[in-house]
């Protein structure tokens, strides 16, 4: 059997200002261990802003979103711009606030946000070729706005981002970490991790069903 093709997009480096790092270092383990081809890709814009990790001071400087995502996967990230549904069998995108600040506005904006156009098209390409998209965390906010009204996804159980999510017309199921959502019919995923998390151990039960589930639907 073809070692399946997967797709991951990152939204920079860092949970506060970009993607959350060990979401995406969990992700591209597991896909490692089922022997997963795997590309990683960012959009080559610069980050609405940069926090200093420690105490949550803004930072005085810009940082492209491309160039800090390489960071993550020792290099090779590419742009998402060049980023084809068909040339994979799935996509996974973790979380971080860049999600909502980098790929989107939700952090600022809500119910009322913008998705980054390139990140949108490459959701809505897999999703018109009806291969898997798996999203963790934050992410799955995002899906009523790409793929419009009535898919299901969680991110846990926050009441108030539940909330926004079902505003916009997604249908909010409520999760544990260690557990994952599915939608068969839009072959969605999703999982909470960080937004329930408070160990890595705990978000690593809940990534791994995601990835495993994302590849056994590929």
């Amino acid at each position: 059997m073809q070692n399946k093709k997967v797709a991951v997009v990152l939204s920079g480096c860092g949970v506060f200002d970009g993607t959350e790092i060990f979401e995406a270092t969990l992700t591209l383990l597991r896909l490692d261990q089922l022997n997963c081809n795997v590309q990683c890709f960012a959009p080559d814009i610069m980050q609405h802003h940069v926090l200093d990790h420690r105490t949550g001071d803004l930072m005085p400087e810009q940082r492209n979103v491309l160039t800090e995502a390489a960071r993550i996967n020792r290099g090779n990230v590419h742009a998402l711009a060049e980023a084809n549904a068909n040339d994979f069998d799935a996509l996974i995108i973790p979380g971080g606030f860049g999600v909502a600040k980098n790929l989107s506005t939700f952090a600022f904006s809500g119910t009322d946000c913008e998705v980054n156009a390139e990140f949108s098209r490459l959701v809505q390409q897999f999703h018109q070729q009806k291969k898997p998209i798996g999203m963790i965390c934050i992410a799955p906010t995002l899906l009523p706005k790409i793929l419009g009204p009535g898919v299901s996804c969680t991110i846990g159980h926050d009441a108030a981002t539940a909330g926004k999510i079902d505003e916009m017309g997604g249908l909010h199921i409520g999760c544990d970490v260690d557990n994952i959502v599915i939608d068969y019919e839009h072959k969605v995923i999703t999982t909470p991790a960080y937004m329930e998390a408070t160990r890595i151990s705990e978000a690593a039960v809940g990534i791994s069903k995601l990835v495993d589930k994302v590849i056994d639907l590929s």
